[in-house]
């Protein structure tokens, strides 16, 4: 039986190193739910949101959150931006420093598993709701992550957890997923709308 259960652990990593061996591009949908701790007497307090993800291989993808706010985060290979509809504000940060051992890094930013190694300690976890599971510690401290779990469903990506050093949790489920799909040439270029305050971090 211990064998039986090793090699589903061992699944997790093995699909990890097929998805970001195999797949270059990809679209999806997600639903994210993000759930502060607790403050004492009050139960936690979760946070909905939806909209799409898109990404290229190394270093492009957009998260265009829907509802309940619009936002839009896009790494462009050079400059990561992040565009609040509401504020009608864009922050401008270069890419290198904001994204080693980010979330988007496990999922789009990363060339091959060497280069996820070389920010994050990898290890299979155990496998639940249906999915395998990587767990991945940055091996930077002073990050604001703690760590992030990445579920698969076969060597399609299913969902992510995100759990920050202030005890904040972000699961994100991926569906509708598309696997190399052609993204157009101008699909991770940002330009700030007319109007917009650009902030230079």
């Amino acid at each position: 039986m211990a064998g039986a259960a090793m090699s589903v652990w061992a699944a997790g990593m093995e699909s990890l190193e097929a998805f970001v061996k195999n797949v270059k591009s990809g679209r999806a949908e997600f639903t994210q739910t993000v759930t502060a701790p607790a403050k004492e007497g009050q139960p936690a307090r979760a946070k909905v949101s939806t909209g799409t993800f898109e990404f290229q291989r190394p270093g492009q993808f957009k998260f265009d959150y829907k509802k309940p706010f619009a936002q839009t985060i896009v790494a462009d290979g050079k400059t990561l931006w992040l565009y609040d509809a509401d504020l009608n504000q864009v922050t401008q940060r270069a890419q290198a420093q904001a994204l080693g051992s980010t979330p988007a890094a496990l999922i789009a930013a990363a060339p091959d598993l060497r280069a996820l190694q070389a920010d994050f300690t990898l290890e299979s976890a155990p496998e639940r709701d249906g999915l395998q599971w990587v767990k991945a510690t940055p091996k930077t401290k002073d990050g604001q992550l703690q760590g992030i779990q990445v579920g698969f469903q076969g060597d399609a990506l299913a969902a992510l957890e995100i759990q920050d050093s202030f005890g904040q949790r972000s699961v994100l489920k991926f569906s509708k997923v598309e696997v190399n799909p052609a993204l157009g040439a101008g699909a991770f270029a940002f330009k700030a709308p007319a109007g917009a305050d650009v902030l230079k971090q």
